[in-house]
């Protein structure tokens, strides 16, 4: 069996890779590091879990095959200073410290970034990947088929709005319940930090891409997933788009173009990312709809691990979307 580790066990995104780890069939987890949780059960913490007997540690096993940093931002670099791992243990990121272009090489690692429906074949011989952010992940769907058949021809418009559990584990202004019960808001409009990935990925498909992505971030007033709109300048039918997207995604296994109009609940608690798409006089509009915590980070994360060792990419991913 391959072993795994998780660095940052607390947070939503090591729950989500505990609740898929112990159901694959090719792994064993390892340990489940965090400092401040050292000696409890699991359970106690992410409570869907009440039903694993596994406690969290304070210790890290350097030889594990495979470890998952679930940290803050700005961190991962500073297990990984502190850490010597393995040359053979694979290192899959989830913070967005190694998703930029300038700073995929850190201590003789160079990170991979792990969109599979962009780095299929590049992310099956990586050693280290840097996973996606989850509105990069929503949007990057939404936009690298026309990048791909260079048809990003003017700005592009997206609005897109995450769940709570976006914010992460730790309670803020903007993410305490009564705050954001029947709220709205919109945060970090035009520089959100997803930004930068989503232009390389775009540049690396449509390399004279020069034209503004218009990104307003929002925060819905629910837990989890990301819905997101996202509208350009497109001179061809809806026929001739829709197409273009299903050429684009024919062997990506969890993202599905869908003719009907899509919504949250047919891809929350999944891995599944939907696309629909509509045209409007001479704009195209594309809606995209993923789980911020499994598309959007653990099922990509799993997803990836399964492309490095080779191993079916649905193993340990097969769920269902909770429709009611």
């Amino acid at each position: 069996m391959t072993t795994v580790g998780i660095i940052g066990g607390a947070g939503y995104t090591a729950g989500e890779l505990v609740r898929l780890l112990v159901n694959h069939s090719k792994v064993t987890i390892d340990f489940v590091y965090s400092t401040s949780n050292a000696g409890n059960q699991i359970g106690d913490v992410h409570q869907d879990l009440a039903y694993i007997d596994m406690r969290f540690t304070d210790t890290i096993n350097v030889a594990v095959d495979v470890v998952f940093l679930c940290l803050g931002h700005g961190n991962s670099g500073a297990i990984l200073e502190k850490y010597t791992f393995s040359e053979s243990t694979k290192v899959i990121d989830l913070s967005n410290e190694f998703r930029l272009n300038q700073d995929v090489v850190f201590k003789g690692r160079t990170f991979v970034y792990g969109l599979p429906e962009l780095n299929l074949k590049a992310i099956k011989s990586a050693k280290n990947i840097a996973n996606p952010g989850c509105f990069a992940t929503a949007i990057q769907l939404a936009l690298l088929p026309l990048a791909n058949t260079n048809k990003l021809q003017s700005d592009i418009h997206v609005n897109a709005v995450t769940g709570a559990t976006g914010a992460g584990v730790k309670p803020s202004a903007t993410s305490h319940f009564p705050w954001r019960d029947n709220n709205f808001s919109h945060y970090k409009a035009f520089n959100h930090q997803h930004l930068g990935e989503i232009g390389e990925s775009v540049a690396q498909l449509q390399e004279n891409f020069d034209k503004d992505i218009l990104f307003i971030p929002q925060r819905g007033d629910f837990s989890r997933g990301i819905f997101a709109t996202t509208y350009t300048m497109y001179d061809g039918t809806l026929e001739e788009a829709y197409t273009l997207y299903n050429d684009f995604y024919k062997d990506a296994v969890f993202t599905r173009v869908v003719k009907k109009p899509i919504h949250l609940k047919q891809v929350v608690n999944t891995n599944y990312g939907f696309v629909h798409l509509e045209k409007h006089g001479n704009k195209l509009l594309i809606t995209t709809a993923i789980d911020n915590l499994l598309k959007g980070a653990s099922g990509q994360a799993i997803e990836n691990m399964n492309l490095m060792h080779g191993w079916e990419r649905t193993e340990g991913l097969k769920l269902k979307a909770n429709y009611f």
